[in-house]
């Protein structure tokens, strides 16, 4: 399983003084260089981490694949398009939540979403949609001809944390099915939200065949903090083996 590490929040702490550092560039550098498969970040339509700079000096600094999660907008698609990430994640945003909450409604934006990946189909970028574990968002992401689609974790990672143990069994079983699901259609499977130290163990042991890649954030950058980026993400991979 391969480790996705996302560096949005080096971007938070800086953003918190509108200073330069700490770089979310030199973290991206620190992360691929103890192991990570590929670097994560989302240009939020706010601004409010990760700035269009970043983005630039990651995608031209890192060999590892850059993996850009954005609003499906316009003004997303154009930057996307010229940057060139490796990937693309399309997230639903709201200016006031805190991070991300809950999938993409694949069923509901079919119709503009067809229309909007094609761009990037035709540019050789890959697509992926971040989804709830819901069956009809796996054929919704499969009609409109996505690549991937990326399960969201956090309904998991809260049963888990809240030591709900057996729901939070019954919540894998959930991702299971639906990745199984989406593999059959010839969907790569990635899962995302919420993943620490602590609650990632029990989903990779019973995932481990059905998700090929986690992508993590918060939990890596608040270790970091107290460890150093490269522990940090050292760490985690130790988990995903």
């Amino acid at each position: 399983m391969r480790l996705g590490a996302n560096i949005d929040h080096v971007a938070t702490l800086r953003q918190a003084r509108r200073t330069f550092e700490p770089s979310p560039l030199f973290a991206a550098l620190l992360a691929q260089q103890a192991g990570a498969h590929q670097i994560t970040l989302h240009l939020r339509e706010d601004r409010r981490h990760i700035q269009d700079e970043d983005l630039e000096l990651i995608k031209r600094a890192v060999h590892v694949p850059i993996n850009l999660e954005m609003a499906p907008t316009q003004e997303m698609k154009e930057i996307a398009l010229r940057v060139k990430p490796n990937r693309i994640t399309l997230v639903p945003e709201r200016r006031e939540e805190i991070t991300t909450e809950g999938g993409l409604d694949v069923v509901r934006m079919e119709g503009y979403l067809k229309e909007y990946i094609k761009g990037f189909k035709e540019a050789n970028i890959e697509v992926s949609l971040f989804i709830e574990a819901q069956e009809e968002q796996v054929y919704a992401s499969k009609r409109v001809e996505a690549d991937a689609v990326e399960l969201h974790t956090g309904r998991y990672a809260n049963l888990f944390n809240a030591h709900l143990i057996e729901e939070a069994r019954k919540e894998i079983e959930r991702l299971r099915s639906v990745g199984l699901k989406a593999r059959s259609l010839g969907l790569k499977v990635y899962a995302g939200h919420g993943l620490t130290y602590k609650n990632t163990p029990l989903l990779v042991k019973e995932l481990k065949d059905v998700v090929e890649e986690l992508n993590v954030g918060h939990s890596i950058i608040s270790n970091a903090l107290l460890w150093g980026i490269e522990k940090a993400v050292e760490e985690f991979l130790k988990l995903l083996r």
